[in-house]
């Protein structure tokens, strides 16, 4: 009997230690049905992606570009593309309605 008891408060204290777990970052594309037609972007802090282009790619034709082999190029070759984090996407209502190439950038 005491071992059932004692057996029971060990499984009551672990799973009391999974309850507070961090809770994960939700993306839209985790959610499915009405929560995902309903998902509040705006309500979410999101980091923008980083992506690389590589500057100087030569164009290839005919059979030159069909036997080319990719090629691991050094980041040093590579221009960074920032996507995300403009003016507009922060403001809202009509200000974000009446924002434009004219608006000042400030």
């Amino acid at each position: 009997m005491k071992n059932i008891v004692f057996i029971l408060g060990v499984l009551l204290v672990s799973f009391s230690g999974f309850a507070q777990e961090e809770p994960t970052i939700l993306k839209q594309s985790d959610l499915k049905g009405p929560a995902y037609k309903n998902y509040k972007f705006w309500k979410h802090e999101t980091v923008p992606t980083k992506i690389y282009s590589e500057n100087n790619k030569q164009s290839l034709q005919g059979p030159a570009f069909k036997n080319a082999q990719p090629v691991n190029t050094p980041k040093v070759d590579l221009v960074e593309v920032k996507i995300g984090g403009s003016e507009k996407q922060k403001l809202t209502g009509p200000a974000y309605k009446n924002h434009g190439p004219w608006s000042k950038k400030g």
